[in-house]
């Protein structure tokens, strides 16, 4: 190692890509634990299709996962490897929100940790999905607005304007924290930046970044809009919204980092020293109660935590500078051992780490579905393979495979080509967008349908198989959808 670069290591800076860089190496050692989840499936089939917008989101999110398939293929820990960039890097960027309100060493990593040990965090490391991006994106945009704060320098606007366009083209609940921060502004002394062209020169840079899928979305009647009306209603309907302020506290951040957030929301809105921090602490007010108002998924609000988080450390750090030496240690020793054990118990149960069938799985499966929805993929391709070699050679040939939902499809065509299979396809998301068989195939396998459905689409349908896994888990697929299907006669096109 050369001089420069161990001098880099000892700074403050190293010091917080070191701890991103152990980030990275805990997700990878332990992300091939079990299998693709059901979401991941669907981008990974989307991730073959790039386009400029997607039924279930923007484009950003697959065509990262073009990247990572075109660099490691199909394996596990190489399709999750930038979602676990994404959360080490949102670590560093907390790291130096905290270095941009006055804090030291002290104050940046423990900002830093706090944010890592979230629950919802550590599982959007463990999973490829838009929250992740979307999570780094807002922290990136809350720590150019604290250096805008800061410097009062208006050209961070340009920056937080580009954070903000890669936000909605990754995930739409971007326009939240678009709507926070402006707000923001017009309550705080930051409105003068309203007469400066930095501030309109990045919405206008914003609006550019996102104008793609904008126009895509113009193409297809807003197909996205009517999607995710459809999925707040579900939520809704099953509880899903209910328990928002209680996640808060016990998914969006870690029980043990709850009091960093209050004392990061007291700095920002009460302390004299966080006054000229305040549009951050509005922005997160704002931004909050909207989704608290649209009756929001507790873990929208996951990028808004590590500014408050930041904030939290910084005035923990002047309080402890306050304190007689020996106090201050062992208060900084309980705090640190608070994070310890949060992270350890957490980490236990929300990161990939259980075999199967083991106490804690077992413990884990009660608690949430995550694990369960990742194990049997390939089972599944085994069985469907198992039907549609039992046909006869020339109605093989003209045999399709038809999916109720996106996993079965993605997990038929991720797995079935290696086992002979045709390209299954299915009639939700953008599966739909890209059509049926052209081939109008009279013999159908059918996933994910029940034998009443199968009667009504096909003039004869009978089950085949069972769709189980080897290790007896239960989940969606076990449950809800256990036959797999042979049905013949189309009865409509």
């Amino acid at each position: 190692m050369s001089e420069r670069t161990g001098n880099f290591m000892k700074s403050d800076l190293g010091i917080l890509v070191l701890l991103a860089l152990a980030s990275i190496t805990l997700h990878s050692l332990t992300n091939n634990q079990y299998g693709f989840h059901r979401d991941e499936l669907q981008t990974l089939e989307d991730a073959r299709h790039l386009d400029w917008g997607y039924v279930a989101y923007p484009p950003v999110t697959p065509l990262i996962g073009r990247l990572a398939l075109t660099l490691f293929g199909t394996s596990l820990i190489g399709f999750r490897f930038f979602a676990t960039v994404a959360v080490s890097v949102a670590m560093i960027f907390t790291g130096l929100i905290a270095r941009e309100l006055g804090g030291g060493r002290r104050e940046q990593v423990l900002a830093a940790v706090a944010a890592a040990i979230s629950p919802i965090i550590l599982i959007q490391g463990a999973v490829f999905q838009y929250v992740s991006f979307d999570y780094l994106w807002g922290v990136l945009a809350t720590y150019f607005l604290v250096c805008l704060a800061n410097s009062g320098d208006a050209r961070w606007w340009l920056a937080i304007g580009c954070a903000l366009g890669l936000g909605m083209q990754t995930r739409y609940t971007a326009g939240f924290l678009a709507l926070g921060i402006a707000a923001a502004v017009l309550l705080t002394p930051a409105r003068r930046d309203l007469r400066t062209r930095w501030l309109w020169l990045g919405a206008a840079l914003s609006v550019v970044i996102f104008l793609p899928n904008l126009l895509w979305q113009m193409q297809h009647d807003f197909i996205s809009l009517d999607f995710l009306s459809h999925i707040h209603a579900r939520d809704i309907r099953q509880g899903r919204t209910e328990d928002f302020l209680v996640q808060q506290f016990l998914l969006s951040i870690n029980v043990a980092t709850a009091p960093l957030t209050l004392l990061g929301l007291w700095f920002y809105l009460l302390h004299e020293e966080g006054k000229r921090f305040r549009v951050l602490g509005w922005m997160f007010v704002v931004t909050f109660v909207l989704f608290l108002l649209a009756k929001g998924r507790f873990y929208y609000t996951a990028p808004l935590y590590p500014a408050v988080l930041a904030a939290g450390s910084v005035a923990f750090g002047k309080w402890l500078d306050t304190l007689r030496i020996g106090v201050a240690r062992i208060v900084h020793a309980v705090q640190w051992m608070a994070l310890l054990v949060g992270g350890v118990a957490f980490g236990l149960v929300v990161l990939p780490v259980a075999p199967i069938g083991s106490p804690l799985w077992n413990v884990t499966s009660k608690i949430h579905d995550q694990f369960r929805e990742e194990v049997g993929w390939t089972d599944l391709a085994q069985n469907v393979a198992q039907v549609f070699n039992s046909l006869p050679p020339e109605e093989r040939a003209q045999a399709g495979i038809l999916t109720g939902n996106y996993g079965e499809a993605g997990a038929l065509n991720l797995y079935g080509p290696d086992l002979g299979l045709p390209r299954a396809v299915a009639g939700t998301n953008s599966f739909w967008l890209r059509g049926f068989d052209p081939r109008m195939p009279q013999t159908v396998i059918l996933v994910g349908f029940d034998l009443d459905d199968g009667k009504e689409l096909f003039t004869s349908c009978s089950v085949a198989a069972k769709n189980t896994n080897r290790y007896g888990v239960e989940n969606e697929e076990s449950r809800d959808h256990p036959d797999i299907l042979l049905c013949r006669g189309l009865r409509q096109p």
